[in-house]
């Protein structure tokens, strides 16, 4: 938990703390923005409810697909500003402390699909220590987060949902940075886990968006289905 002064001062800071997902990593091999469905800015989503929960802000439509094989892994990754991939630079900055999220959902076709069911598949909260949100997790890792796509899923076409949800502006004001990319899933085995869909998954009643952080009664929780590992 982080003192009220520094939280309420962060609330403040201007757009370049915002931050944007943009690249993909199959395994070790760095596939940039191929399968990346590009949003049109570094700003934050600015209601639970909007269209944008989805995908994230008016994203751009590719054709890029990046295949993986199922039980392999992929690496989601955000920078504040696009293509500004340096390490010395925080992922996302400004206090914007909060959790980490990734989804997928299988669809029809990557490339068209405007509705998902989503499950999650890796998750970053808070510990209650030091350095340890998810989003900090995340600044230490060079914006990178990895998981393991799990080795049961059915092969095919899928969205993955990377998510960041900063919290630093109070209770029910949330900030989610959302992005999508595109990936076939391969071998696997048959598993089709339920899923939710976005917008519709949170409210402003969820008890993670209902105290501020820095509120003394604070407690962590994850918003969202659990994680599905398979």
């Amino acid at each position: 938990m982080k003192s009220a002064i520094a939280l309420l001062a962060a609330a403040a800071v201007s757009v370049s703390a915002h931050s944007t997902w943009q690249d993909l990593w199959v395994g070790s091999t760095d596939q940039i923005t191929t399968c990346t469905r590009t949003v049109i800015d570094n700003n934050p989503i600015t209601s639970l409810t909007s269209a944008d929960m989805f995908c994230g802000r008016s994203p751009k439509a590719t054709t890029g697909i990046c295949t993986v094989a199922a039980g392999s892994s992929l690496t989601v990754e955000m920078h504040a500003q696009a293509g500004a991939r340096a390490c010395k630079d925080a992922a996302i900055g400004g206090n914007h402390y909060g959790p980490v999220l990734v989804y997928m959902a299988k669809v029809s076709d990557a490339t068209t699909a405007s509705s998902a069911s989503f499950f999650k598949v890796a998750e970053d909260g808070y510990t209650g220590t030091t350095a340890s949100w998810g989003t900090e997790i995340l600044n230490a890792n060079c914006g990178k987060r990895a998981f393991v796509v799990p080795a049961s899923l059915a092969p095919g076409n899928y969205l993955v949902r990377a998510e960041a949800i900063a919290l630093h502006a109070g209770a029910q004001q949330p900030q989610p940075y959302v992005s999508c990319f595109q990936v076939k899933v391969t071998g696997g085995g048959s598993a089709t886990p339920a899923g939710v869909s976005f917008p519709g998954a949170y409210k402003l009643s969820d008890p993670l968006f209902t105290k501020a952080i820095y509120d003394s009664g604070f407690k962590y929780v994850s918003p969202g289905p659990a994680v599905w590992s398979g």
